[in-house]
């Protein structure tokens, strides 16, 4: 069994000879723990954070699938195997189906898109983790897999169809002005321009209105949201602030697909 720290355990360490190498040798596990006069088996391995499970299935010569229990030591071979295919822009796999056929035939398929057919179901939180633990780009990452809302991200209008803020909604309440404020600053940054905006209700001043865009995983907005209402009192979309006061006015934390599924969603906007 593998010791927690070793090099060849971090995530994308084990390179393709070593990966093969590991393939074999799980072969060899689960043969050695098959019954006589077998003849095809597979074994199926899933994972999702700290969730596993194993299903291993002897196939009689009419197709006829028979439950069996896998070798216990097979289980941390695929966790490291797992762990080795890592890879950067695609994340790794989530479930890998051996079979094998007598006498030394063997063939191994990876699934990193599409969600396992769990036995048990992943607790909450598993998703997050396998997020958190072997990150991927938004891109590479199946709706089923996000850690992001169930729903796609809203976006705040700032400006009419004249180019100047919207004035016409309801004033936000001048005692959790601050507090939105805060909120609508302090949310992370996914985009950003090095120079400032003109102020549209004061043209006169220097440009002082931020050139970025903010996202707290639910709502993507631009930063003139935030200065609008701090220097001249003009509401956000009221849906936006009713969000932000059922948030207790405290930001959560977004995960890098969110932030990255937020920076697609400006962008494909602004072509």
């Amino acid at each position: 069994m593998s010791q927690p720290g070793r090099p060849q355990d971090l995530p994308g360490s084990l390179d393709e000879a070593t990966q093969q190498q590991l393939i074999q040798e799980i072969g060899r596990v689960i043969v050695r723990g098959l019954p006589p006069g077998w003849r095809e088996a597979t074994v199926e391995y899933r994972a999702l954070g700290d969730h596993q499970e194993m299903v291993a299935q002897l196939i009689a010569p009419n197709g006829t699938a028979v439950p069996l229990a896998a070798p216990p030591d097979v289980t941390e071979l695929f966790a490291r195997l797992r762990r080795g295919m890592y890879q950067p822009d695609r994340g790794t796999w989530v479930s890998a189906l051996y079979r094998l056929e007598r006498p030394g035939s063997y063939t191994v398929d990876f699934n990193g898109d599409y969600e396992p057919n769990w036995r048990t179901a992943p607790p909450p939180g598993a998703a997050a983790a396998e997020l958190e633990r072997f990150p991927r780009p938004a891109s590479a990452t199946p709706a089923w897999l996000s850690a992001g809302p169930s729903t796609p991200l809203r976006t705040a209008e700032v400006f009419d169809g004249s180019g100047r803020p919207i004035t016409e909604r309801p004033e936000v309440d001048p005692a959790e002005r601050g507090q939105v404020v805060d909120y609508l600053e302090k949310a992370p940054i996914v985009l950003a321009a090095r120079s400032y905006d003109t102020d549209r209700l004061d043209p006169d001043r220097s440009p002082s209105v931020p050139m970025t865009f903010h996202t707290d995983g639910s709502w993507v907005w631009p930063g003139a949201v935030g200065y609008y209402l701090r220097e001249h009192g003009v509401a956000p979309d009221p849906d936006l602030v009713a969000h932000i006061r059922r948030q207790g006015f405290r930001v959560p934390e977004v995960s890098e697909p969110v932030r990255e599924q937020a920076v697609a969603l400006i962008t494909g906007e602004q072509r």
